[in-house]
């Protein structure tokens, strides 16, 4: 791989995070230049209850200055990387923010999808243009918002 080629890598934490810790870690990975998108995985959080709003972990949590509901238990990350020597600052942020272990693979060219796929086509249509950030990231038989939060950068620096 040359400097400047987009990579994937996955970040799998030793535990489930709560949602204190994915906020921390997202604010970390995403306040970085190299890094052009990230998608956590993990399990469905429930809807809330009045326990929940003050002591669960389907709340908002703040990115880079915008807030995001939080609603899955964050048991990956996916991080698209527009330069391999981010991962040793990734590492880093990991290191800090996961004391509990954790492991980052890079064994697979692509953990997030590139190309429309046959679930994109299903939500959006087959023959809609669809921005390069949605791609691959969406389930055809759920909200567009119930699924999906977009934090946006802000490229004009």
């Amino acid at each position: 791989m040359t400097e400047g080629q987009i990579m994937d890598i996955e970040i799998f934490p030793h535990r489930i995070l709560g949602a204190d810790t994915t906020e921390k870690l997202l604010n970390e990975i995403e306040s970085m230049d190299t890094v052009k998108r990230t998608v956590i995985q993990g399990p469905r959080l429930p809807p809330q209850d009045a326990v929940d709003i003050k002591y669960g972990d389907r709340r908002e949590i703040v990115v880079n200055g915008e807030t995001v509901e939080l609603k899955v238990k964050t048991g990956r990350i996916f991080v698209e990387l527009i330069d391999k020597e981010a991962i040793e600052d990734i590492e880093e942020i990991c290191t800090k923010e996961l004391p509990f272990g954790f492991s980052i693979n890079t064994n697979k060219s692509q953990y997030i999808r590139k190309q429309k796929t046959v679930s994109d086509g299903m939500k959006y249509g087959h023959n809609t243009d669809i921005p390069e950030d949605l791609i691959g990231i969406t389930d055809q038989h759920t909200k567009f918002d119930d699924a999906v939060s977009m934090i946006r950068r802000d490229d004009a620096e």
